[in-house]
Parts: C-alpha cells; structure tokens; sequence
C-alpha cells in the first residue's frame, strides 16, 4: 500500500485529495497545527486518514514525520491563501507559504530521498504577466506577498531537484473552486450570497470590480493533476489551468441566473472590495499537462458555478434554526 503524506489536509485541495488518494489504494496521512481546528471538510474521513498534528516552521518535526509515515508521495498543500491576509499579514504569509516548502524538501533530502514531492504553486507567480496566455516559460512578476512567497517556493522546488536529485514538482495552479471553498473567496461569497437572497436571508452583495478575470477550475480535477505528476518517470513543473478566462461579472450572471434573478437588482459595486494591486489577466495554458500527463479537466465554468449555488443552497436550508 503506499502512502502518501499531505499538508493542509483540512483545506479545499487536501480533503479532495485525501478522497482521490483512498480511492485508489493509498494510506493517507495528513497534517494540521491543531486537530480541533477547521475540520468540517474531512469530518467523513476522520476513520480513513491518520491525521498528524506539526508545525511546518519547525523542520525537526517534519523529518520525524517522515521517519515515521515513510511516505512515498508528499503534497505540500498547506498555505495562507486568503487575499485579505496577504498585506496584513505578509510576514506569516511569507513564512508559511516560502520557508515551509524549503524546510519540507530539506526534510526530506535529509530522511529519505527517494520521497516524491509536489509542490502546490500558484498563477499569482506571474502577476503583471507579460504574456496572455501564460505557461511555464512565463517570466515571473508577482504583484503581492502571496505571489512573491509562491514564487519563492517554486523556485526552491526546483533548485532541490537539480542540486539534490530530488524527485520534486511544481504545480502551478490558477483559481480552482468547489462547494468547500472558503467563504472569503469571491467564487464562494456570490455562491452563498445568491443561497441566501434566494432564500430570502440576504438582500444585496457588496463587491469590487465586477470586469475582474480569472481562470477558474474545479478543485478535484486539480489535485488529480498533481498526483498525475509523481507517476511520471522524470519531475517536472506544469501550469494546470482551464485556458478560460470568466470575468466577475459573468460569475454573477450564471450565479443569480441558475436561481431565476438578475445579479443587477442585488450586486452592489463597493471600492473598499477593490484590490489595492490587482494582476494582470491570468489564464493558463495547460497545454504541457494535457500532453504529458494526459490530464483533462471535467467541470466547465457554468457546472462549477451551478454546483457551488446547488451545495449552498440545500447546506443553508438544512441549517438548524437558532434557539429563541
């Protein structure tokens, strides 16, 4: 049986992996800093994975965890990815989502390094893009610490692999959503706000720039792509990405629409929701995956967007109401 080791698997990306991984004979082992803490995406998995409380700033127990799960695969899919938190907490996001991954890879140079590593990165890497579509040969241009420290892990993966031989991926991930995304996500905040007007809990949603554009996917059909990439017989980096690009306005549209309203009559434009730097147009060409990993994605844009109302409506109907 092998066994696979996953960071963050609490989150979207780690709990759909967690799925994938059992599905195809693996035993999983997942970390989290406190066990307690934000497990409602693997409630239903608890009995399945071993779960295994770090902390991923200290390198002394990530290579104790090493030695003991011996694990032939590591995802490195924990990270601070919230938007809100990238200026005011850019230091944390610096740590978590930069020296972590170095600390990892030289965890696993130390105890065994034979382990396959795939690192989560990000389309933010590119940023101010130069070119539209972009693809693994776009030069980097981050726009904010999220992206610079994305970057910074994407860089150390590949310095790890042609120092240490290491078997160690890069995948660089643009916008990929599902029915567990966090709540602080655009995709996820039209998703619930249009539950919750529907059902007549909410009246408007406060927003930003609405000409917006992202490449947006379904989280599953991502993490399929990074294990794709540790069954190949070299490492590599590859973008995963849709190659669409969806403005916010348009999310909105399919949104309200799948519940028979018109975003116009709720959608209110806010300028404290704008960001203070925004990216350049991100699309990803996912051309090199789909060739040499034969991978595909399974959810256009209007599924996902539909499941997303779907999941929020029937999780906000079954909710319980409060005691008076």
């Amino acid at each position: 049986m092998p066994v696979a080791l996953i960071t963050g698997v609490n989150g979207q990306d780690g709990s759909y992996l967690a799925e994938f991984l059992l599905q195809k004979g693996y035993h999983v082992v997942g970390t989290t800093l406190n066990r307690n803490i934000n497990q409602e995406r693997i409630l239903h998995l608890r009995e399945k994975i071993e779960i295994v409380e770090t902390d991923l700033l200290a390198q002394t127990l990530l290579e104790d965890i090493l030695r003991k799960c011996k694990p032939d695969e590591v995802y490195n899919l924990a990270a601070r990815a919230s938007s809100s938190e990238f200026w005011t907490q850019p230091v944390l996001t610096a740590e978590l989502n930069a020296l972590a991954v170095t600390r990892l890879l030289d965890a696993i140079r130390t105890v065994d390094r034979n382990v396959r590593f795939v690192q989560a990165s990000s389309s933010e890497v590119f940023g101010n893009a130069a070119e539209v579509p972009q693809t693994e040969a776009t030069p980097f241009h981050p726009r904010n610490p999220y992206g610079v420290a994305k970057a910074f892990g994407h860089w150390t993966t590949v310095i790890y692999r042609e120092r240490y031989g290491l078997f160690a991926c890069s995948s660089i991930l643009y916008n990929h959503e599902s029915p567990r995304r966090g709540l602080e996500f655009i995709t996820r905040k039209v998703s619930h706000a249009v539950a919750k007007i529907k059902l007549g809990q909410a009246r408007e949603l406060r927003l930003g720039n609405l000409e917006s554009k992202r490449d947006w996917g379904f989280a599953c059909d991502y993490v399929q792509a990074m294990w794709l990439m540790l069954q190949q017989p070299a490492p590599d980096d590859y973008v995963v990405a849709t190659g669409e690009a969806h403005s916010v306005r348009e999310l909105c549209e399919v949104a309200f629409s799948h519940v028979g309203l018109n975003y116009q009559d709720y959608v209110v434009q806010d300028r404290e929701n704008f960001r203070p730097a925004d990216t350049a147009l991100l699309v990803g060409n996912p051309a090199k995956a789909e060739r040499l990993l034969g991978w595909k994605r399974t959810v256009t844009f209007l599924d996902l967007v539909r499941m997303m109302v779907e999941a929020d409506l029937s999780s906000i109907q079954n909710i319980p109401e409060p005691l008076t």
